[in-house]
């Protein structure tokens, strides 16, 4: 049997044409070379097969002929294994970096290795005790004004350190809500890229289903969806859509949805059809199971409902720490019933993310170093207790610490000094330095202050006691005591013990209290930045292995380029020695006599 007369012909053409085309496609790559988000492109082939013969008798002994090379469609190249350990860790460094941020925030209150601070302000009063201490002095009312500013400087640092810890609070509420700010926050940010990668999803499938690729919308959704992991904890899936999954709605294999089936009911082409993708968020619930929350269902549905919100609010309006947070995810829903088939459902389902502090009542929560969005929540929630992470709250704790125990000793010092026998409390009941002091409200750094009396004149450094000067000498000793107290060496005017409560600085003094803090935002900070640059690092490793097999290499292009080149050359050879072939059959067999 001889082939069709133009059949070689038509392998040349095929040639000619996937080997333009992927030239055409080397041209778009290196044009896109360092285009961001740019996934490198390929074309999609397939032998196109001999599958009926021409004759309809054939003795079996012709060797089968295909026609050339069919052009399936241009892809993208990508590894979707990579993409979810890119999402994956850059939820980590997401985490860290934010958590970074707010350490350096808090920084700027507490390190005091560059500043006069605190720390300065408690050395300034003990130089100020120091030097009241002579008997001669005691009565200068000079010396006392002067400790009485040193105490106001203290109280004053104290007080804004307190205001600026509030501050960094709303700045970290309007991180997660920026609707009270200039910036967008994540939950603007989040409800954004779900809008658009829900858009996208549509876009996309009705673009492949008419034959278009849409790679570059594809690009597109793509580094959406690796923004979204910096956020939160998200797992991509692709998959089929309801009636291309090949299951029918009684749970049993219908490879009709699947395959271009013949007469007899047999399979003979695949269908085309384009993957739809969901977004799932990551979750702990109260079992401490992993759980799933569906933000994104492919294209079910219309509009908008295809896809989930997230909300944020506050509890107590003034309180940037009652933050909650709640996902809802999308209207409708694919769910696998019992017989394993597979339906559309609403299930309205979200979660409400709370502060928890107790390990022993566990809540719903993102999982550990859950993206930047968890970094500001543990920030705002956390104090510390039962080794949670330290937020704001375990540093404000530390500064309301150190000021309740310094306005204790002080006041309790004072009153003792100032009483005379048989009356505890001094000549007139309020021979306390620090205020408020009433018994009820405790003392924090947010409302210590100097008493109102002793900047009047009605209340006094006390001069009770064997000695003028007792009082000053037993602050002075205060000043340097490590606390708790191993023995108690105050004596007040009366002889007795002068009682403290509990009062536990870690062994500190107060000046060295203030030190230890800044030392554990020093440890958290520096602990912090090392895992950041291993996340970083872990991070950059995994796009380089991305970029091999997605991103643009001149190298690569341009060895491709000439393997291309050299098959489009051979496939024209190919055309002219078909073409010199025809040219014998035609002319030169068939005349008799020559």
């Amino acid at each position: 049997m001889l082939r069709a007369t133009f059949a070689g012909f038509t392998t040349a053409y095929s040639a000619l044409q996937a080997n333009q085309k992927r030239l055409d496609i080397v041209g778009q790559n290196l044009a896109n070379m360092n285009t961001p988000g740019y996934t490198r492109q390929a074309l999609k082939t397939s032998s196109l097969n001999y599958t009926h013969p021409v004759a309809h008798y054939t003795n079996g002994s012709e060797t089968v002929v295909g026609f050339g090379v069919h052009m399936d469609a241009v892809t993208q190249l990508r590894d979707p294994y990579l993409d979810a350990q890119y999402r994956d860790q850059i939820k980590k460094s997401g985490y860290a970096d934010a958590f970074q941020t707010s350490l350096d925030r808090l920084s700027r209150v507490l390190d005091e290795s560059t500043i006069n601070g605190i720390h300065m302000a408690f050395n300034e009063i003990q130089t100020c005790l120091d030097n009241m201490q002579d008997v001669s002095k005691i009565n200068d009312p000079i010396y006392e004004s002067e400790l009485r500013a040193r105490m106001q400087a203290l109280t004053n640092l104290l007080n804004d350190a307190d205001r600026q810890i509030t501050e960094a609070e709303k700045a970290e509420y309007n991180r997660l809500d920026g609707s009270s700010s200039t910036m967008n926050g994540a939950e603007q940010e989040i409800d954004d890229i779900l809008k658009r990668i829900s858009t996208l999803n549509r876009q996309i499938k009705d673009n492949q289903i008419f034959g278009q690729p849409s790679l570059e919308l594809m690009d597109e959704r793509n580094m959406l969806l690796d923004e979204l992991a910096s956020y939160i904890p998200i797992e991509v899936t692709y998959y089929k859509d309801l009636a291309h999954d090949g299951i029918d709605a009684n749970g049993q294999e219908d490879l009709s949805e699947i395959y271009h089936l013949d007469a007899n009911g047999h399979p003979f082409e695949k269908k085309d059809w384009p993957d739809d993708v969901r977004v799932d968020m990551l979750y702990v619930d109260d079992q401490g199971v992993t759980q799933r929350l569906t933000l994104i269902e492919g294209t079910v549905g219309s509009g908008y409902e295809n896809m989930g919100d997230v909300d944020i609010s506050l509890t107590d309006p003034n309180d940037p720490t009652s933050v909650k947070i709640t996902f809802t995810g999308s209207a409708y829903k694919y769910t696998t019933a019992a017989n394993n088939s597979v339906q559309i459902t609403q299930p309205n389902q979200s979660i409400t993310l709370g502060p928890n502090n107790d390990p022993n009542n566990p809540e719903t929560h993102l999982p550990v170093n859950g993206g930047s969005v968890q970094a500001s929540l543990d920030m705002l929630w956390k104090d510390g207790s039962n080794g949670s992470v330290k937020g704001y709250e375990f540093y404000r704790g530390q500064l309301d610490t150190l000021a309740n125990a310094f306005a204790t000793v002080v006041n309790q010092i004072n009153i003792a000094g100032s009483a005379a026998p048989g009356n505890p409390n001094g000549p007139n009941g309020s021979q306390f330095l620090l205020t408020p002091w009433d018994g009820n409200t405790k003392i924090t750094a947010g409302n210590i202050t100097i008493n109102p009396d002793w900047s009047s004149g009605n209340v006094h450094v006390g001069k009770a006691g064997e000695s003028a000067n007792e009082t000053v000498l037993n602050l002075l000793g205060a000043m340097s005591t490590s606390w708790p107290l191993s023995k108690n060496t105050f004596v007040g005017a009366d002889g007795n013990p002068i009682q403290f409560g509990n009062i536990d600085l870690e062994n500190n003094s107060f000046a060295d209290y203030m030190n230890y803090t800044a030392t554990i935002l020093a440890n958290d900070s520096y602990t912090n930045t090392q895992s950041l640059k291993t996340n970083v690092t872990v991070l950059n490793g995994i796009q380089s292995s991305r970029d091999s097999i997605s991103g643009v290499s001149l190298d690569e292009e341009a060895a491709s380029m000439m393997a291309y080149m050299s098959a489009y050359n051979a496939a024209s050879r190919l055309m002219t020695t078909l073409d010199e072939a025809l040219n014998v059959l035609i002319n030169n067999t068939g005349l008799v006599g020559r």
